[in-house]
């Protein structure tokens, strides 16, 4: 039977600049969307709930896991790219530092982690991930920035922005695990039915 691996990203958060960035939750909106996919018919060979350690992550990942009846479990190796020396921006401000973090790969834009470090790192984690896990389908409930890098790993694609996800979060990408072949690129959760 065909074994699919999905990578899902948290839906929309509760903004506060007084909050460090991993410890924001999931916003009355998110938790509703993530809610209304659980019923979805694509998640039923679900076996296993991998996530973040980030809380919007593990929010994301815990709904989803009690309505299956799964287990999450926590890589703290899933991280989002590490932003911690410039902390919260402001929208547009973000918005052109993600531009230039996917557009100069090797350089640590800001003090940003470089991408080149975030993938690799997403990378292996994922790796061990399916090493362990040999059956049932999989999700990785995780974040925007370092899913695109995943995205474009198993897409054999250079790093780019172009391959990001839809803005709002709450996104996801299939993996097939027999041939080694992205099934799709980005679509919104709702799609998932």
């Amino acid at each position: 039977m065909p074994r699919t691996l999905r990578y899902l990203t948290h839906p929309q958060v509760n903004i506060d600049p007084g909050v460090p960035v991993p410890e924001w939750g999931l916003s009355d909106i998110g938790r509703a969307r993530t809610v209304a996919i659980c019923g979805s018919p694509s998640l039923a060979a679900t076996k296993h709930i991998v996530s973040s350690a980030e809380r919007k992550a593990l929010e994301t990942a815990a709904i989803v896991a009690e309505f299956l009846r799964v287990d999450v479990q926590v890589r703290e190796k899933m991280h989002e790219n590490d932003r911690s020396a410039t902390g919260f921006l402001e929208p547009s401000q973000f918005e052109t530092v993600a531009d230039h973090f996917f557009a100069e790969p090797d350089r640590s834009i800001r003090g940003w982690e470089r991408a080149i470090d975030a993938q690799s790192r997403i990378v292996k984690e994922v790796a061990k991930i399916l090493t362990a896990l040999q059956s049932g389908d999989i999700l990785l409930v995780g974040h925007g920035g370092v899913g695109t890098l995943l995205y474009c790993h198993f897409a054999k694609e250079p790093i780019a922005r172009s391959f990001d996800q839809p803005a709002g979060g709450g996104c996801y990408f299939s993996f097939d695990l027999d041939s080694g072949q992205i099934l799709h690129p980005w679509k919104t959760m709702e799609e998932l039915s």
